[in-house]
């Protein structure tokens, strides 16, 4: 039997049937490769009669798409022919105005919004987008804004039960906004699962919907008094550098129960104000919170009310609120900026409260390349192509207004994932996989829209192989890229603050990356030695890249001497004015560059072998930034972002 029907049935669905690799070579996706993940996505082709069903559902499914997007002041051609040449728009406000079609074509519309298009006994959904997101430019028009990334959980203050909260992060924000920064950029904070504390990465989420309680102060909504009077062992911060989370994760379960017993037992029964709020929360969430408590309240490891995974998250909404509140009282222009995760465990409250948004059977992740031959496996699943246009974006829709909720921006983890996601089928190695493809233009207007009516700004991480096209389309569509110290080279010579993109954001580096301080003192390279080995040529090519960056360095006017130095404390000085200096429309500096640390948050590719997610700062976050080394480098960013 020939495999073109199948190929050609991969091609309909969206499947790429071969990609060319990081070496620039063509690579074929082998047929059983291509069987596996059709039938995945529910188009079975093991026979001729298969493939035409699936041929069918294709179509049927593509004529039944329920939302039409469409950009600000553009003509939009309908994806189906009319002969009615007259239509109706009901805008989102119930005004109306008659259009004239031309050719099947809409004509401009200039009103953004989600409306509704009635045309020949039909009505179809449309949304109208501006052209583009806003960007940076148009939250500050005076100063070349810079700010702080950090990890919410190695943040610390007394009384935070040995995980970093959002009162913690109100400090740390109030502190960072006297000496002029714009924004702190945080991991996800995305709901994990409760029943299981040691599953606490933040990229694995159950729920990219809802928070993580372990992150909040329930004091921002409660009081300060409440909750001391309910405080167990909880409210005793270990004294390890590192988080213990399954202790400390229990112990702040223990005193959020304490709380919700005392708010049912105080607030509900008397239908206090509080109570109403709660109540008033409970109801504008709907069926998606619902469900999700209902997820929650399944797995929990003893009896549990069904409205105390209800209560948890009427408290993260508010403390998260807080912070963004303290952000900007504090003079912030954007404030914080969350992180939107790729995908999701295929274990966890989203997928398994709407299966049918999901792609079960396949996994995400990244075919072969120069630094990880095997291929990538990251465990996660996401929203099926198909589902997103049957179900007019929803899913999408509701994911970025969860992420925008309280926060001034948004960087969407793996951006290509707008436009196409290695996917790999259970059970296959990552080698195994085929790219699917996704509705890039409608999402973009999404994002467009959505970014409007929330005023925020959208990252996007756009590191390793990217096509130059994706970053042509997200750079039309007002999405900042980001600018890694490490990755912005011409062969081996860094790149000239001037010659790094105006659109993008500028970064030290990031929490999956060397430390500066690391990087220069070889400490990654150690590491990765002692776990998977580690030849003589990268150890000798570190050295050769060190002269590199310091010359850099030096024709920027950042470096202090001529010579590369021995000390560490010297190069973190000069890369941060070198990030600083950058054409960059935003820059952002991890807080470990800022005190000179020489561990990274995370290693890429371990589990037990690093402590990932785990380390906590050493000073308290509203000290952090008082040090010597800290004020001296929070000066020369303002200095160089003047």
């Amino acid at each position: 039997m020939s495999d073109a029907p199948v190929r050609d049935l991969a091609r309909r669905a969206g499947l790429a049937v071969s990609w060319t690799d990081a070496g620039s070579h063509r690579r074929h996706v082998g047929i059983g490769t291509l069987r596996h993940i059709l039938a995945a996505l529910g188009l079975p082709c093991a026979s001729a009669g298969q493939r035409r069903e699936s041929f069918e559902r294709l179509t049927r499914q593509r004529a039944a798409a329920r939302l039409l997007t469409a950009t600000a002041g553009m003509r939009l051609s309908l994806p189906q022919p009319y002969q009615d040449a007259s239509a109706e728009i009901v805008y989102e406000d119930g005004s109306r105005d008659s259009l004239r079609l031309d050719a099947g074509r809409l004509p401009a519309l200039d009103r953004t919004g989600y409306h509704r298009l009635l045309i020949g006994g039909h009505e179809h959904p449309i949304a109208v987008a501006p052209r583009r997101c806003l960007t940076v430019s148009d939250l500050v028009h005076d100063r070349r804004p810079w700010g702080l990334s950090v990890q919410l959980y190695s943040l610390s203050r007394d009384g935070d039960g040995g995980i970093g909260d959002t009162t913690a992060l109100a400090d740390l924000a109030t502190s960072a906004a006297r000496h002029s920064a714009d924004a702190v950029a945080l991991s996800p904070t995305h709901s994990l699962f409760p029943e299981d504390p040691t599953r606490f990465s933040p990229y694995s989420p159950s729920s990219r919907l809802f928070l993580n309680p372990l992150l909040i102060d329930p004091a921002a909504v409660l009081g300060r008094e409440r909750v001391s009077k309910a405080a167990t062992d909880a409210a005793a911060a270990p004294a390890d550098r590192l988080i213990d989370w399954p202790m400390a994760g229990n112990a702040k379960y223990c005193l959020l129960r304490q709380l919700f017993d005392d708010f049912a037992q105080d607030e509900l029964r008397q239908d206090s104000p509080l109570a109403r709020d709660f109540q008033r929360f409970v109801q504008d969430r709907g069926e998606p919170l619902r469900r999700h408590a209902e997820f929650e309240t399944a797995r929990a490891l003893q009896p549990t009310s069904p409205q105390f995974p209800l209560f948890l998250q009427w408290l993260a909404t508010g403390a998260f609120a807080a912070a963004q509140r303290t952000c900007r009282d504090a003079g912030m222009r954007i404030g914080l900026i969350s992180d939107l995760a790729v995908g999701l465990d295929p274990a966890g409250s989203d997928v398994a409260t709407r299966p049918q948004d999901y792609l079960l059977g396949l996994r995400i992740g990244a075919p072969p390349d120069l630094f990880n031959p095997r291929g990538q496996d990251w465990g996660l699943t996401t929203f099926s192509p198909e589902t997103l246009l049957a179900e007019g974006f929803a899913p999408f829709v509701a994911t970025l207004r969860a992420a925008l909720r309280h926060a001034g921006g948004v960087r969407i983890d793996h951006a290509m994932g707008l436009m196409r996601l290695w996917l790999v089928p259970d059970g296959a190695s990552p080698t195994e996989g085929a790219y699917l493809s996704y509705p890039l233009d409608d999402l973009l207007r999404l994002a467009a829209l959505e970014s409007h009516r929330h005023g925020a700004i959208v990252i996007g991480e756009d590191l390793g192989t990217v096509p130059p096209a994706f970053r042509r389309r997200c750079r039309a569509a007002g999405i900042a890229g980001m600018d890694v110290l490490w990755f912005q080279r011409d062969g081996r010579r860094f790149l000239a603050p001037r010659e790094w993109r105006p659109e993008a954001v500028a970064m030290t580096t990031t929490h999956d990356l060397p430390t500066v301080a690391g990087w220069w003192r070889g400490a990654d390279l150690e590491l990765r030695r002692d776990l998977a080995g580690l030849g003589e040529d990268e150890a000798s090519q570190r050295e050769a890249d060190r002269t590199n960056l310091w010359q850099a360095f030096e024709d920027a006017g950042v470096a202090g001497s001529s010579q590369p130095p021995l000390d560490a404390e010297p190069v973190v000085d000069a890369a941060v004015g070198f990030v600083a200096e950058a054409a960059d429309a935003l820059a952002l500096v991890p807080l470990e560059d800022v005190l000179g640390l020489v561990d990274p948050p995370n290693l890429p590719g371990t589990i037990d072998e690093h402590p990932n997610w785990r380390r906590r700062y050493a000073m308290p976050a509203a000290d952090l930034l008082s040090g010597p080394a800290a004020r001296r480098r929070l000066a020369l960013i303002a200095k160089h972002r003047a």
